[in-house]
């Protein structure tokens, strides 16, 4: 039997020795096609790693496919980046491997370019061969573009999209026919237009590019496409930069709407569509859209409660942001009471020590300064500073503002008489 299994091993890897390059390189695209279908992107990725080697192989170091290679291996790393990041935190450093896949996907990307540029071999005159080399510059530009995003570089970002937009209306022209399948749909690259744009401060051209992303997933994938509840964001958090407050309100309306509609309604995404509608109903400053400001931070808070839990930052940040709404209208007493429960209600005993803790501190001892109630405001203020000096350390510029209020309250008759520890 062991001699029987030790013949099969020789086989295959007799075998193996005798498969060419070409024939390895097929059948790694051919990998990396499925478990892109299945989005298993890491197992993808390493597949578009081992085909730029063997595409240097097969073709040498400066003709198109090889380029072609590194253009979708850098494209790849942009996947990579996009499951390390999610929502408006994509613009957020996650660690130094995550910080790190941008800069590869520029690194390939330009080696991707300078081959096609430079290359010493001439391309067929063939139509197909001119589309697929088409096709790579546009993934080229795209992954430039985006990966200059993610690094904050928002000229040399929206220049390279500029680039791949005209790449694909060309493309798209009439002159052309069988177009290969594309790795940029229209919709990611109008997205990432819009996020240029308001990169750089462009609000006009952000809305423009943002409409026709929305307008591209309504018509592949209808009114009620998941894809649609970021964008519909997108363009509300323009809006409201723009100070047009009804309109952002009606864009976030549409991504509540399309969130529920997609069985999304206890999820943080739900969550966070509510904490915005609150913002920005209480943004307008108009009395009249206090009920509902108030009715989304409540629907906020309680998504969050569900999907996160009590201590999570994400729900401590809308508790935040629902007491200092509370307390500009003039409702400091369910401001207090709502601080006050999330102490009460925590799971976790260590969850009153953090930074997040000493800020809810803060404003409670403010409202108690509000209230003239001076001796618990001390109380909380003494218990805020005690977090930031174990957190900050005693001369950091929070503790020492805290610490000058107390020093100044301890002047006031009675603060000190009968005052007990917090517990």
């Amino acid at each position: 039997m062991d001699e029987m299994w030790s013949n099969c091993e020789d086989k295959e890897m007799r075998s193996e020795l005798f498969v060419t390059p070409a024939a390895k390189l097929t059948q790694a695209l051919k990998r990396a096609e499925i478990f892109i279908g299945e989005k298993e992107t890491y197992k993808a990725h390493r597949e578009l790693i081992q085909c730029t080697a063997l595409a240097r192989i097969v073709y040498g170091h400066w003709h198109w496919r090889t380029a072609q290679a590194h253009a979708h291996l850098a494209h790849s790393y942009l996947t990579l980046q996009g499951m390390s990041w999610s929502g408006q935190e994509k613009q957020k450093d996650n660690g130094n491997l995550t910080s790190g896949l941008p800069v590869q996907a520029i690194q390939h990307a330009n080696s991707a370019k300078c081959t096609i540029f430079k290359g010493e071999g001439t391309p067929s005159s063939s139509s197909e061969e001119r589309r697929e080399i088409l096709s790579t510059l546009l993934t080229i530009y795209y992954t430039l573009g985006v990966a200059e995003w993610m690094r904050k570089n928002g000229k040399e970002s929206y220049g390279n999209l500029q680039k791949a937009e005209r790449i694909m209306e060309d493309l798209q022209g009439s002159g052309w026919r069988g177009t290969p399948q594309l790795k940029v749909s229209e919709r990611d690259l109008s997205a990432a237009l819009g996020r240029a744009s308001l990169q750089q401060n462009k609000l006009m051209m952000a809305v423009k590019h943002f409409e026709k992303a929305i307008d591209a997933v309504i018509s592949a994938e209808g009114e009620t496409a998941p894809e649609l509840i970021s964008l519909y964001q997108e363009i509300a958090q323009v809006e409201q930069m723009k100070k047009n407050h009804k309109k952002c309100i009606g864009y976030l309306l549409q991504a509540h709407s399309v969130a529920l509609a997609v069985g999304k309604k206890c999820s943080p995404e739900a969550a966070s569509i509510a904490l915005l509608l609150g913002k920005a109903y209480a943004a307008t400053g108009e009395e009249k859209h206090g009920e509902a400001a108030e009715m989304y931070f409540r629907e906020s808070l309680a998504t969050y409660k569900v999907a996160l839990g009590p201590d999570h930052p994400q729900m401590i940040d809308a508790l935040e942001e629902f007491s200092k709404w509370l307390i500009c209208v003039g409702k400091r007493e369910q401001a207090y009471d709502l601080l006050k429960e999330s102490f009460e209600s925590q799971s976790d005993p260590c969850s009153d020590f953090n930074e997040k803790a000493a800020e809810r501190f803060y404003i409670m001892g403010c409202i108690c300064l509000a209230e003239e109630n001076m001796r618990e405001a001390y109380q909380l203020l003494s218990k805020c500073v005690q977090i930031q000096t174990a957190v900050y350390g005693p001369r950091h510029r929070k503790s020492k503002e805290i610490q000058k209020l107390l020093d100044m309250l301890k002047m006031s008759p009675g603060v000190l008489e009968g005052t007990k520890p917090m517990k």
